[in-house]
C-alpha cells in the first residue's frame, strides 16, 4: 500500500504500496534437491471448478511488477510457475491463482500474499522476495483488476456485481489457501511444513478475514494496518473532503503540514523524551486555535494561518458526524500527513478545489452510490451521513471484516500479529483497536488474548510505512518465532523515522502498552524506553 500512495502522491491517481514483508527467520528445513516443473492435476476447491492448470519454469534474476504499482527485486533463483485459473459455475468469473516454488533452497514454508486497494492479490514483486527468501509463495487476483480498477463493479445492467465483490471480498482468498497448498505439495512431494499469510491495507483485511472465517487455512498471519471496518472507515476518509466543501475552506497543502508539525512538536515530550515522535497519538490534544495568525512560507508566498483553516482541521482531526453531533468513526491520527484525504488541486482560476482520494472515492460512487461519475467531492453533511448508514447497511456483512469471535482460530493453533503506524493517514489505527478491544471481550480477557493475537502501533510511521520505504520491522520473522517456536513477541524491534528525518531504534510495545523514556540514555536508543501502560487522561 505504501509505493502505491507514493504514486499517487507523485501524480497518478493513487497511493499504496506493494508490501514487501521482510523474512529473515531461519529456514527450517531446506529442499536442496531441484524440482521439476511440470503441470499437475489440481484438485478443485469447494464450489469452484478448476478451467486450467499451466507450469512453467522461471530462470529468476531480475523480477519486474505489473500494474500500477511496479516495482523491481533482484536476485531471485529460478521457480517453477503454476497458475490455476478457477471459476465459481454459474457466476462468470476467472481467478486466477499463482504459485512460484524456488528449484532449490525451498524452507518448507508457504507464505501467501494479499493484495492493495482493489488488487486482491500480489503484483510479482511479493512472490519474487517471497522466493528469494526461501518461501513457495501464492496469490489470487480474485478475477478482478488492478489497485484502482474499478470496472468490475457493475454489471452491464448497473447492478453491483455480487459474485467478483464475494471474490475481492473473502472466497478467493481461502481458495488461494487451498490451491497453494496442493500445488506445493505435488511440486515438492511433501506438504508445507508451515503456511503463513501476510498483507498490509488490502492485504491486512484479507488476513483477517482469513482468521474469522477460515482459521485452518494458515498458522500465522501477519495483517498490518488492516483495512478491517471497510464501510465505515472508506467513507470516513472521504470526511475531510465533504469539510472543506461545506465549510467552503480548502486549506492549501503547506498550511496542512504546519498544523501537523506544530502538534508534533507539542506532543512529542508525552513518551519523557523529546526524540521527534508521538508516541500515541490518540492523547494529543493539541489545539488547532493556536496556529491562528501564524504566517506560513508557501511556494514562494506568505499565507496566514485563520480560523476558518483551524476549524476544518480541528473537524479532521475529530472525526466524521452526524448533524446532532454522534460520531460516526475515527478522525485522521494527529500528526499523520492530512494532504492524504485533504487534499486539494488549483483550478483554472488558481483557486483551490477539492481532490479526493481515489480508493474511498471510487468504493463509494461505484458501489454505494452505483454511479462510477459521481463526485464525491460535493457531498454535504446530510447526504454524507445518509450514505455512511447506506454503505454499512449494503455492504457491512460482506466486507467488514470486523467479528471479534476469533474462537476458531484461538482453537485451531493459529497465530495473528499486526501492526499499524499511528500516523496511518488512510485508515484510522483508532479502528484496529477498537477491534482488538472487541477481541479482548469476546474471549474474556487479554491475557487470552495475547495468547493468539497481538497488536503493535508504531510512533510517527504512516500506511504500511514499516514495509522498508520508511522505517521498517520484520514482523514475519517474529511471527515464525511464535509459531514455530513459541516465542510470543513482548515488543517487536522496530526503526523508526522522526519528524526530523532521523532513524531511530524503539521496541514497539504490544497494545495496550506505550513506549517511555527511562529518564537516561541516548533517545536514539529503543535501550533508553520501556513499555508501560499509559497513564490515565
Amino acid at each position: 500500500m505504501r509505493r502505491l500512495l507514493t504514486v499517487l502522491a507523485a501524480g497518478v491517481p493513487l497511493a499504496a504500496a506493494v508490501y514487501l514483508p521482510a523474512a529473515y527467520a531461519e529456514p527450517r528445513t531446506s529442499a536442496s534437491t531441484p524440482v521439476g516443473c511440470v503441470t499437475t492435476p489440481v484438485k478443485a476447491p469447494a464450489g469452484t471448478r478448476v478451467e486450467s492448470v499451466t507450469a512453467v519454469r522461471q530462470e529468476g534474476g531480475t523480477v519486474h511488477g505489473g500494474g500500477l504499482l511496479g516495482g523491481t527485486v533482484t536476485g531471485v533463483p529460478a521457480y517453477c510457475e503454476v497458475t490455476v485459473t478457477v471459476t465459481h459455475p454459474g457466476d462468470g468469473d476467472h481467478a486466477r491463482i499463482r504459485t512460484w516454488l524456488p528449484v532449490t533452497g525451498w524452507n518448507g514454508r508457504l507464505q501467501a500474499l494479499g493484495g492493495a486497494a482493489f488488487s486482491a492479490g500480489d503484483n510479482g514483486t511479493g512472490l519474487a522476495t517471497a522466493v528469494k527468501n526461501g518461501y513457495a509463495a501464492t496469490t489470487t487476483d480474485a478475477g478482478v483488476g488492478d489497485v484502482l480498477d474499478v470496472g468490475w463493479a457493475l454489471n452491464g445492467q448497473g447492478q453491483v456485481n455480487t459474485a467478483l465483490l464475494e471474490n475481492f471480498a473473502s472466497r478467493s482468498q481461502h481458495e488461494a489457501a487451498v490451491v497453494g497448498k496442493e500445488v506445493v505439495d505435488a511440486v515438492y512431494g511433501r506438504a508445507a511444513s508451515y503456511s503463513y499469510f501476510t498483507g498490509c491495507s488490502t492485504g491486512g483485511r484479507q488476513g483477517y478475514m482469513e482468521a474469522q472465517r477460515y482459521p485452518d487455512d494458515y498458522d500465522g498471519i501477519l495483517a498490518d494496518a488492516p483495512a478491517v471496518n471497510w464501510d465505515r472507515y472508506e467513507l470516513a476518509t472521504l470526511w475531510p473532503q465533504v469539510v472543506m466543501h461545506n465549510e467552503k475552506t480548502y486549506v492549501s497543502g503547506c498550511v496542512l503540514d504546519a498544523f501537523t508539525t506544530a502538534a508534533v512538536k507539542a506532543c512529542d515530550t508525552l513518551d519523557g523524551a523529546r526524540d521527534g515522535l508521538v508516541n500515541d497519538a490518540s492523547r494529543c490534544d493539541f489545539d488547532p486555535r493556536r496556529l491562528i495568525g501564524t504566517k506560513v512560507l508557501c511556494e514562494g508566498k506568505e499565507l496566514t494561518v485563520t480560523a476558518a483553516d483551524a476549524a476544518v482541521v480541528h473537524k479532521i482531526w475529530d472525526g466524521p458526524r452526524t448533524a446532532s453531533g454522534r460520531k460516526l468513526w475515527a478522525g485522521v491520527p494527529v500528526g499523520a500527513d492530512l494532504k492524504g484525504l485533504a487534499g486539494t488541486a488549483a483550478d483554472a482560476d488558481g483557486n483551490l478545489k477539492g481532490a479526493p482520494f481515489p480508493v474511498p472515492a471510487r468504493w463509494t460512487a461505484s458501489w454505494v452510490k452505483k454511479d462510477p461519475s459521481f463526485d464525491v467531492s460535493t457531498l454535504t453533511y446530510g447526504e454524507f451521513t445518509e450514505l455512511f448508514r447506506q454503505a454499512v447497511a449494503e455492504y457491512g456483512d460482506i466486507m467488514d471484516t470486523d467479528d471479534p469471535d476469533l474462537s476458531a482460530f484461538r482453537e485451531s493453533g493459529g497465530k495473528l500479529l499486526t501492526w499499524q503506524g499511528q500516523a496511518d493517514q488512510y485508515i484510522p489505527p483508532q479502528g484496529t483497536v477498537d477491534y482488538r478491544r472487541r477481541v479482548v471481550r469476546e474471549t474474556g480477557s487479554a491475557r487470552k488474548v495475547d495468547d493468539f493475537y497481538r497488536l503493535f502501533l508504531a510512533p510517527n510511521t504512516d500506511h504500511c510505512g514499516l514495509d522498508g520505504q520508511d522505517g521498517k520491522t520484520d514482523g514475519l520473522a517474529a511471527l515464525t518465532a511464535w509459531v514455530e517456536h513459541g516465542k510470543a513477541p513482548r515488543t517487536l524491534p522496530a526503526t523508526l523515522v522522526n519528524a526530523e528525518g532521523r532513524q531511530l531504534q524503539r521496541d514497539l510495545c504490544a497494545y495496550p502498552e506505550v513506549s517511555r523514556y527511562r529518564g537516561h540514555g541516548d533517545p536514539s536508543l529503543a535501550s533508553s524506553f520501556r513499555c508501560v501502560l499509559p497513564s490515565r487522561r
